[in-house]
């Protein structure tokens, strides 16, 4: 049968991601059918600072959207709907009438706010601002780089007043583009990571606007996860496509991954390490530094979750690689790492970008604990890899607390799972089965079952059918040595704490 066939529907995943662009194509069984991903370029114009040209992710979108267009000699008409998934908080603000940008997108790792945040919290806001959002006040999330643009580009504040700018988290800029400036919309899950929507009211909360002084009128409509908004129209990409899905990275992931009941959680370890827990249809209130927040919403259902956000995961293997040169490949820390029967007494506090939770210390930093003349770069290597391990497990011992159900499996997906040495010892010190699906593009694929689900083409029992697994993981560990590397590991942790000043 012809790739161009009209008896097949196939879904567009658009993954935008912090560090490249990617376009998955998904036949109707969900089989992969043609995949492109881009690069671009990390802006860091001081420290603690971390920017994305807008126009740029849109570049390199629209170029990985082509290239596997082409790839599969497909047309707009061929494809049944496309679904997005997106890196959460980066934030956009540009001009209506041109569709330009104002300012480069400020990233979720960047810090520039940290001390609004802090000044905020002791001012008394966070207890009001979790009570709404689930979150707390933190520069992660969207709220203060939108007030940080509009205090700091010339006229900004302005023209927010006369309702000349959009905000938008990536997924609202890609659907402008997408769209040629027709549809200015977001998901609940996106919206749910800017501390300015009330989780329960399932709106955009004036208390919080008026908090951080930001106008109504730049804000996106809030849509469900899993409809069609509307159809592209788009010289690049071609006319008439339904827009059929939305969902942030990590929602999209627990989707992707069926962790569809209550109790079920993913690990997506890629720059940061991401942890999510499915609380079903009950909002769960964390009182230990977990983030209360929507998954998705299909129809009128609305599902939560628990969250624990790892800033900095594969990124220390980056900066092994990049910083060090340890060595040229990230996939060579796997051999360094194990060439060696444990990590010699060291232990690797990543915190490049300050600590997120449960700790929440903006003004942490990397630090590196046990050095002795014996540590190699392979002691190095293996504590960078058991420092992601140690970051998740803080995360989710605490899910176990907070919802009052022991975890018993993980399963995990993200560039840093194929690490064998990562998922054995991710399940020694966490106690619970470690679980990898044979498609570990999970996000990509949250995003088209959602698509698929919004057109008919298959219904979430359907979906549950096709996880796969490719290898499980079991505890081997001797309990004692467990505690023991936890112990010392928490102790370089409080010690990397409130670094700067």
């Amino acid at each position: 049968m012809s790739i161009k066939s009209k008896a097949m529907r196939y879904i567009l995943a658009i993954d935008q991601g912090t560090s490249s662009s990617r376009c998955i194509l998904y036949d109707q069984q969900a089989n992969t059918v043609a995949m492109a991903q881009q690069s671009f370029k990390q802006h860091f114009p001081h420290p603690g600072w971390v920017e994305h040209d807008a126009e740029e992710i849109w570049a390199s979108q629209a170029g990985v959207i082509q290239q596997v267009m082409m790839q599969a000699q497909l047309r707009p008409a061929d494809i049944a709907g496309i679904g997005i998934t997106n890196q959460r908080e980066t934030t956009v603000i540009w001009e209506r009438s041109t569709g330009k940008p104002i300012y480069n997108a400020i990233v979720w790792q960047d810090r520039r706010t940290a001390d609004d945040c802090i000044r905020l919290k002791q001012a008394g806001f966070e207890s009001m601002v979790k009570a709404k959002t689930g979150l707390l006040l933190d520069a992660y999330f969207s709220a203060t780089k939108i007030s940080w643009l509009l205090d700091h580009v010339e006229g900004a504040r302005e023209q927010a007043e006369r309702g000349e700018l959009a905000f938008g988290t990536i997924d609202s800029w890609l659907v402008w583009k997408l769209t040629n400036g027709e549809l200015h919309i977001t998901d609940v899950s996106n919206a749910a990571r800017t501390l300015l929507f009330n989780i329960d009211t399932m709106q955009w909360d004036d208390e919080l606007l008026a908090l951080f002084g930001i106008p109504s009128s730049l804000l996106p409509e809030v849509k469900s996860s899993s409809e069609i908004y509307g159809q592209t129209h788009n010289s690049k990409i071609g006319a008439g496509i339904p827009i059929a899905a939305i969902a942030g990275d990590q929602q999209a992931g627990l989707f992707g991954q069926l962790c569809i009941n209550a109790g079920m959680a993913k690990c997506t370890y890629g720059t940061g390490s991401f942890l999510m827990m499915n609380t079903g249809q009950q909002r769960v209130a964390s009182s230990h530094g977990l983030l209360t927040t929507i998954a998705w919403q299909i129809g009128n259902e609305i599902h939560y979750a628990l969250e624990g956000s790892v800033f900095v995961g594969g990124a220390v293997i980056q900066w092994l690689r990049d910083g060090l040169e340890l060595f040229e490949q990230a996939s060579d820390s796997e051999q360094l790492a194990g060439s060696v029967d444990d990590n010699g007494g060291v232990y690797f506090v990543p915190a490049l970008t300050g600590l997120g939770a449960p700790h929440w210390d903006p003004h942490a930093r990397g630090a590196i604990f046990g050095i002795t003349r014996g540590t190699t770069s392979a002691h190095l290597a293996r504590a960078a890899l058991e420092s992601v391990c140690f970051q998740v497990d803080d995360v989710l011992q605490l899910f176990s607390v907070e919802s009052g159900t022991p975890i018993v499996q993980l399963r995990i997906d993200g560039g840093a799972a194929v690490n064998n040495l990562l998922a054995q010892f991710q399940a020694d010190i966490s106690g619970v089965e470690v679980v990898r699906p044979t498609n570990l593009e999970t996000t990509a694929l949250g995003a088209a079952y959602l698509a698929g689900i919004a057109i008919g083409l298959w219904t979430i029992d359907e979906l549950n059918q096709k996880w796969r697994i490719d290898r499980s993981f079991q505890k081997k560990m001797r309990p004692l040595e467990a505690e023991s590397l936890k112990r010392y590991w928490l102790k370089a942790v409080e010690r990397a704490k409130n670094w700067v000043e």
